[in-house]
């Protein structure tokens, strides 16, 4: 992909995304990562009402679209660009691909100006797990532990 140069270049090019996904029916959101050279190698902007798939926020597909550019899963020499503040989801993606810097323009409560507020997943991760609003209930599995026996028993496995 192209080479821009600066922040503010790379945070445009973000920000246009997210014009260009309401313009075709997304939400107002874009993303773009840079390899340390200042190359973008991923881009993405909100697809969800698109695909009609809730984990297509754009930093979720320009992470995807990085990490095929490159051919790897971790992206930790990399930055991020965003036209607003990583929600929860984005910002797990954000840790599990280990990228360390992050940009964005509109911050949460710009969002939540909009009509995307997240602030009741932010106050579910505080609950304790039986308190959550989501129930989430344990079934123990010999089956469940047999996976992970062969996962640490593994020599060949990629650790990530």
């Amino acid at each position: 992909m192209e080479k821009l140069g600066t922040e503010n270049e790379f945070m445009r090019e973000a920000c246009d995304l997210a014009i260009h996904s309401v313009n075709v029916g997304g939400g107002p959101f874009g993303c773009v990562i840079t390899n340390p050279d200042g190359k973008i190698i991923g881009k993405g902007h909100n697809m969800v009402t698109i695909n009609n798939d809730p984990t297509q926020h754009a930093e979720i597909v320009a992470i995807r679209a990085a990490c095929q550019e490159i051919s790897d899963y971790s992206l930790k020499d990399c930055t991020l660009y965003t036209s607003c503040e990583p929600c929860p989801m984005c910002l797990s993606a954000i840790y599990w691909a280990r990228i360390q810097n992050v940009y964005y323009a509109n911050d949460r409560n710009d969002a939540k100006e909009i009509g995307f507020d997240d602030e009741f997943i932010y106050e579910e991760f505080k609950k304790d797990v039986k308190d959550r609003s989501v129930k989430l209930k344990r079934v123990e599995s010999d089956k469940a532990l047999e996976g992970f026996g062969m996962w640490r028993d593994k020599t060949d496995k990629l650790h990530y």
